[in-house]
Parts: C-alpha cells; structure tokens; sequence
C-alpha cells in the first residue's frame, strides 16, 4: 500500500505536538481536519495507532513501529525535495586557494555546493597566497583564502594558521653555523615568517633548495636536506617539529583568512563563502577537541 505522505506528516505532527489542537495549530489546519486525517490513516494501516482518552494520547505498540518508519519516510521525502529542489542562484563562483588549506575535505566542499547550487559553475584557481591576493585586487576572483598576520575587518578569519619550523625525523643541528633552509621564491608567506624570524636573532642561514610548490617543499624536508616552515596542518609522516631547536624561536601568530574582490560578492558567491565559513567552524571545533587534553 501507498501512505500519502500528508497523513503521515499529521501523524508525526500529532505525536510531537501531544494533541490534536497543537498539531492542526503546527500544520495550519482544523483540529477536525487533523483528526480525519489521523482516522483516515488508520483505516489504511487496518489497527489503532494512537489511544487517546480525555486527557492524555499515547503511541499503540503499532503506533510506535509506524512512527519510526514515518519519520525515515519523512525524512527522506525532505532530502529528495531539497536536493532536486529548482535553485533561483546561477551564474560562476572564482575561488581562490592555496594547496595546503583544507586538502581532503576541500572536494567534498566542492561537490556539496555543486549538489545544492546545480546552477552554478565553479572554477577554482590553486595558487600562493600572494598570488591570490593580486587575483583578489585585480577582480581574477570573486573569493579567495589567504593568510594573514594582521587584523583586518574586511577579512573574515577561519582558522588558526599556526606556522612552525619543521625537518626531517632523523634532522640532527648542523655542524656549520648557517641553517640550511627550504623555500618557496618570494613573495612567499612562508618564507617571508622564517625570515624576519631569523633576522630578529641574527641568526646565519643559506637557500638549499627551492620549489614553487609547498608538495616540492615536504618532499625536500622528509629528505632531510633542511629546515622550512610549515604549518602544522601540512606535516607529514617523516617530519618533526623543531622549534626551539638551534636557536630557532616560535613563529608568530597567523589566520586563514576569506577576502573578496570588489565585484565578488554575488549570491552565488555568498552562499558559497557560507558554505567554506561553516565547514571551518566545523574543522576548527573538531581540532579543538582532539588537542584537548585528557
């Protein structure tokens, strides 16, 4: 048999609201109407699944079996409608971000505003945070992620950007006093943090390698070949972190930041950066409580 997901939704309805009156209030309907639906519904299911006297109703056994399967009907029906519902937001969304931000669940991000804005095309650019910030002043995108050391209103922060001086597991301090490091070109984030650093102690350093790409980069520090700066986010198997090692103090704080052209916020782009700023508050909080002690 077929259940006509109106009756079904005035059974779920009665029972979360304790009475008639509540749920026809709840469904915009008669409290007459509610009860025939409910007497209707019962006469397809062929038993009594509500036992009502003058105070009190309450779930029959069977009534609590077909509430279950109402609500997963329901519930389904929910997902169905939302995810073929007709999206009134169409048009491109040009995000901007680096490599290292979000890695794996950067394409689930991707393929979950596909599903709920089927109407919008993406296209996202993979590039350095400096480079994105020119895409960003030049109008190339509509959104983009950076780091950021400074406070800046127009920037919206998402996540800690905690930058640390990492090496190979088997690095020991080398015999020469010049560090031999791992570097992007400038402008490098990365790079320009490890420097000032550096100068602030006067400390004696030399470029040993150098790779546009921060994959090139770990490559390079599980080798052993050096020391770069990374965040922690972006340490891998055969890496370890040696701050206060060689003379090497912490790094500054920095944030990941969401900015936007001038011309960037459109609907679509809107909805999008909602999307990017409630998956990071979902990321940030899940950290929070993995590094919680105990």
């Amino acid at each position: 048999m077929d259940f006509d997901p109106v009756l079904l939704r005035a059974f779920v309805a009665v029972k979360e609201a304790g009475g008639f009156t509540r749920a026809a209030q709840r469904l915009h309907l008669t409290q007459s109407a509610v009860s025939h639906q409910i007497r209707r519904l019962e006469e397809q299911v062929g038993r009594p699944l509500l036992c009502r006297t003058t105070r009190t109703l309450t779930l029959t056994e069977d009534g609590n079996d077909f509430l279950r399967y109402a609500e997963q009907i329901l519930a389904s029906l929910d997902e169905l409608n939302h995810r073929f519902r007709p999206s009134a937001i169409s048009g491109v969304v040009r995000f901007g971000v680096p490599e290292t931000f979000m890695g794996e669940r950067l394409p689930l991000l991707l393929s979950q505003f596909a599903r709920e804005f089927p109407a919008v095309r993406l296209d996202v650019s993979v590039n350095t945070y400096p480079d994105l910030r020119a895409m960003i002043a030049s109008d190339e995108l509509d959104l983009a992620v950076v780091v950021s050391q400074s406070d800046n209103s127009e920037e919206t922060v998402l996540r800690e950007a905690r930058f640390v001086w990492v090496a190979a597991e088997t690095f020991e301090p080398p015999a020469t006093p010049s560090l031999p490091l791992l570097f992007s070109p400038e402008p490098c984030v990365n790079r320009q943090i490890g420097v000032a650093a550096l100068e602030s102690i006067s400390r004696k350093w030399h470029v040993v390698f150098t790779s546009p790409s921060q994959q090139g980069i770990r490559a390079a520090v599980r080798a052993g070949l050096g020391i770069s700066v990374l965040t922690v986010d972006e340490l891998e198997p055969g890496m370890k972190i040696i701050d206060g090692k060689c003379g090497l103090r912490p790094l500054p704080d920095a944030n990941f930041t969401l900015i936007w052209s001038a011309v960037g916020k459109t609907p679509a782009a809107i909805e999008f950066g909602k999307l990017i700023e409630d998956l990071s508050r979902s990321q940030a909080v899940r950290q929070r409580r993995e590094n919680a002690p105990g």
